[in-house]
């Protein structure tokens, strides 16, 4: 009887073991999941009569279908970023070709405009008739205007250039010194004095004479002030040749229509 009693105590004591560990615990806990979806299944299927699509409820599916969806939007997106990197590399070389393009259309307009003068030159209206040198008296403003013309046409410029300006000092109300100025003009160009040169183009079409070489005086004008960095007085000026000369020589009307691109003129 002593030992029983004392055995008692003892045994009250000692824990019970739980029947169930943690993985037995989730494993109850994911069948008793199971059996709930069954269960809303069945009765879903019972009260509409329609068949029951079961969506996973498994969370290590979905995300692992959600790092295929992410896989896939980065290698979009990589292959988005090849394709700007492409476009952009294309454009740089677009707008490369583009200002090389700009700058030969420019060295092209000015030796077209070049090869123009010459060309306005070769064909100028030949000199009024002067009288004959040996029935000039000394001085004569006629005698003195064919011999200045001459040096030009045989391309002695800068004896040319000489001989209008004394012509223009020495005779500057005779009737042929507005185009002994434009014949200056010229003489100044040649040797790109622009300055001077458009002075000189100024002072023959004051008035704006009606004559063979008027219309060209005012293009000449206006390619001097392009050159000196005068684009919109140069625009001003072809205003004015189209309202004051309508219908000038086609290379005239040529060479103003390419000034007015080099200076560009508002259409």
């Amino acid at each position: 009887m002593t030992v029983l009693a004392s055995a008692g105590p003892v045994w009250s004591q000692t824990p019970m073991e739980d029947p169930l560990d943690a993985r037995d615990a989730k494993r109850v806990e994911r069948m008793e999941k199971v059996v709930r979806e069954l269960r809303s299944i069945v009765f879903q299927l019972r009260d509409t009569g329609k068949p029951v699509v079961v969506q996973p409820a498994d969370t290590d599916a979905r995300m692992g279908e959600m790092a295929v969806r992410l896989i896939d939007l980065e290698q979009t997106l990589r292959s988005l970023n090849g394709s700007f990197e492409s476009v952009t590399r294309d454009a740089d070389q677009a707008r490369r070709e583009n200002i090389a393009l700009k700058r030969d259309v420019q060295s092209l307009t000015e030796r077209l405009a070049a090869l123009e003068q010459k060309l306005a030159e070769i064909n100028a209206p030949p000199p009024e008739p002067d009288a004959p040198p040996q029935a000039a008296a000394p001085g004569d403003p006629a005698r003195d205007f064919a011999q200045a013309r001459q040096l030009m046409l045989a391309g002695d410029y800068d004896a040319a250039e000489a001989a209008f300006a004394g012509f223009v000092e020495t005779w500057p109300d005779a009737s042929r010194t507005p185009e002994a100025r434009y014949w200056l003009g010229k003489t100044l160009t040649v040797r790109a004095a622009h300055a001077d040169a458009a002075k000189a183009y100024i002072g023959a079409i004051r008035g704006w004479p009606q004559t063979p070489w008027a219309p060209d005086a005012v293009v000449e004008l206006s390619r001097s002030l392009v050159a000196l960095k005068k684009p919109a007085d140069a625009c001003q000026t072809l205003a004015e040749f189209t309202r004051r000369y309508p219908k000038p020589p086609a290379n005239v009307a040529s060479r103003a229509a390419a000034t007015r691109t080099q200076a560009k003129c508002a259409a």
